[in-house]
């Protein structure tokens, strides 16, 4: 499993130590110093099932200064993918991979029941 997190964030630290007390096994990437790729998120997106504009942080600060609560309706799904990689602080997290689910944010209810 693919644990995508910015380790400063309180969200992210909840979600790391709900898999922690689990025993749940997985890979750390910090989202900041390894940003998600075009292609990476592309697969994510897919096999997630959500709507696109759930990949963006939208309480983040970039999110805000590019005003995208105004322009995301009007971009293309490649265009807001290509964004998205831009800038892993635009990427809503923290996103859990697994084989066959992405969860993206922490809902600890949503998270017991996929492990």
């Amino acid at each position: 499993m693919l644990f995508i997190c910015y380790p400063k964030c309180s969200t992210c630290q909840k979600a790391r130590a709900f898999l922690d007390a689990r025993g749940v096994k997985y890979d750390l990437r910090d989202i900041k110093t390894e940003n998600p790729t075009e292609a990476e998120l592309r697969v994510w997106y897919e096999k997630s099932g959500l709507p696109l504009k759930r990949f963006f942080n939208t309480s983040g600060l970039q999110y805000r200064a590019l005003e995208l609560s105004k322009k995301l309706s009007s971009m293309t799904e490649d265009e807001q993918l290509s964004l998205l990689a831009t800038d892993g602080m635009l990427v809503k997290r923290p996103i859990l991979v697994g084989d066959d689910f992405v969860l993206v944010g922490f809902k600890e209810t949503e998270w017991q029941t996929k492990l």
